[in-house]
């Protein structure tokens, strides 16, 4: 037997290992280590999951979260590992059946009616097969050779969402990251090594006679983008909160002299970085404007479009990002409003040269310095992984099979659902909206009339834990002006306006038994 022998499977039977050096076990191990690599285990396996979520998918309750006290759900789940330490243990299919039946009971139930209060939603079916595809396949997409077609795919979708950016073609270039955190981090590296070329290799140093590295953001920026300048060694005062209006957008009118008064103190900002669909309200900042503002203090404009940017791909509602074209950079996660698995997150910049700027470094064994047709498509010197997942696989797929229309048509109905739901909390007398929503997501407030204005926050946090644990909705809350409010993402399009005034009687109902517990809690001190 030559080197170049490979371990020949039939019928689970198992030859020497190449040349020699070593020896599958013998007997009964050895059947059991060829049994988890088995095609035919594995067809039986996946069809057993698939039945599963399949009726998972059919189920279209009302529920919300289960929480399961964490003991109890750590005992569950070493109940069902082997207790096998020395010896492959036998494949147990009703173990395995029990395990995804835990997996699915104790997670957010993203498909049903009741599911309200995250960014994130239950998957397009196809895509989540996709996903599967790219599981079994394993296929790192950092590097042409490693991942050829996500390669390719991932040329071609961006192609075809630049197409609602609207840069010139051939110009622009785009990466995908495991997520917009990444790819927030990612551009601001790119925006400094921009204004500080020697910022990499000198660090600090290289800022001698020079302003300290400073990023202009809104003051209701998302958490990431404090996180990523924190990475970067960009400390909480060099970070420079821009003012919101009463739109809870960012203020042209005063972000000029805020930017003049950061300068006056001795910061240099190289980046302002807009939100296009905050997380907390939904807002979206100016961006027309603003890029304007970024271009005549010769300052990098990077958008956190994370949740808003998936509007672009609607006719109707693409003009909240009125301006895009004009941005330096672009953060567009996918696995939000494009509803395909997590993580998948597009960073898009306009001048593709500026695409190899956040990182610089040279590495032989993965970095090729003579570049041909396949090495061209390498984007390893251009995002953070190495080993990536092909995550834009079901996107594009998703995209091929179906275009455009099924997430334009699923994005304007929850937007519309929204703006129902909005118009449904004005007409109660006993809540208060605190926003117009711009896209899907609407926060609101339980008031009623007897209620004391400094217990308005308390009442918001209490309803919500106790909704939550009633299981019937998942909402999430924020604080607005500095007082909590209840929150709903509109990310399922199996919402109905009736299902949100279900929701509605919920919260009053949990709303008045907290008051009441409020009371008792008086008298009785």
């Amino acid at each position: 037997m030559t080197e170049s022998s490979s371990v020949k499977d039939a019928g689970g039977q198992g030859e020497l290992l190449a040349g020699g050096q070593g020896e599958l076990p013998s007997g009964a191990q050895g059947e059991l280590l060829l049994e988890a690599f088995d095609a035919q285990v594995f067809r039986e396996s996946s069809e057993s999951v698939l039945a599963k979520l399949e009726k998972h998918l059919a189920d279209q309750a009302i529920k919300g979260l289960e929480l399961v006290d964490p003991a109890r759900l750590t005992e569950a789940a070493r109940s069902l590992m082997t207790d096998e330490s020395t010896r492959i243990a036998a494949f147990d299919e009703e173990k395995l059946a029990a395990i995804v039946d835990l997996y699915v009971r104790t997670g957010i139930p993203v498909h049903s009616p009741g599911y309200m209060g995250r960014q994130f939603s239950g998957v397009v079916p196809l895509g989540g097969v996709v996903d599967f595809v790219s599981s079994v396949v394993n296929q790192p997409s950092s590097f042409y050779e490693a991942g050829q077609l996500p390669n390719v795919a991932e040329r071609i979708m961006a192609d075809e969402l630049n197409r609602f950016i609207g840069w010139e073609c051939g110009s622009f270039d785009m990466v995908t990251t495991s997520g917009g955190s990444l790819a927030n981090l990612t551009a601001l590296l790119a925006a400094r090594n921009r204004r500080f070329p020697e910022y990499w290799t000198k660090g600090g140093a290289a800022l001698q006679g020079r302003g300290r590295p400073a990023v202009a953001v809104g003051a209701d920026v998302h958490y990431s983008v404090s996180r990523a300048a924190g990475v970067m060694g960009i400390g909480e005062d060099q970070l420079v909160r821009l003012p919101l209006n009463a739109e809870q957008q960012i203020c042209v009118e005063q972000a000029g002299p805020a930017l003049a008064a950061a300068e006056e103190r001795g910061l240099e900002v190289f980046c302002l970085v807009a939100s296009a669909g905050t997380t907390s309200v939904g807002a979206f900042d100016p961006l027309d404007a603003l890029a304007d503002l970024a271009h005549e203090r010769n300052i990098w404009l990077h958008v956190d479009g994370a949740h808003g940017a998936s509007l672009l791909v609607s006719e109707r509602l693409r003009k909240k990002l009125h301006g895009i074209e004009k941005v330096d950079s672009l953060a567009w996660d996918a696995h939000k409003m494009m509803f395909v698995p997590a993580p998948c997150t597009l960073l898009f910049y306009r001048n593709k040269e500026h695409s190899r700027g956040a990182f610089r470094q040279k590495a032989s064994y993965v970095f090729d310095e003579q570049q041909d047709i396949y090495t061209a498509l390498d984007s390893g010197d251009k995002n953070f992984e190495c080993t990536k997942r092909p995550m834009i696989m079901p996107l594009w797929v998703l995209w091929s099979m179906y275009g455009r229309a099924l997430f334009a048509e699923k994005i304007e109905y929850l937007c519309q659902l929204t703006q129902d739901a909005y118009d449904v909390v004005a007409e109660e007398s006993d809540f208060q909206t605190v926003h117009r929503p711009e896209a899907n997501i609407l926060c609101f407030r339980y008031v009623p009339g007897t209620l004391a204005p400094e217990n308005i926050h308390r009442l918001q946090e209490d309803i919500r834990n106790k909704v939550k644990f009633q299981g019937n909705f998942f909402i999430s809350k924020v604080n607005v002006d500095g007082v909590a409010a209840l929150r709903v993402v509109m990310m399922n399009h199996r919402i109905t306006v009736e299902n949100f005034r279900m929701l509605l009687s919920e919260v009053r109902k949990s709303g008045q038994e907290l008051m009441a517990h409020y009371e008792d809690q008086r008298d009785a001190q």
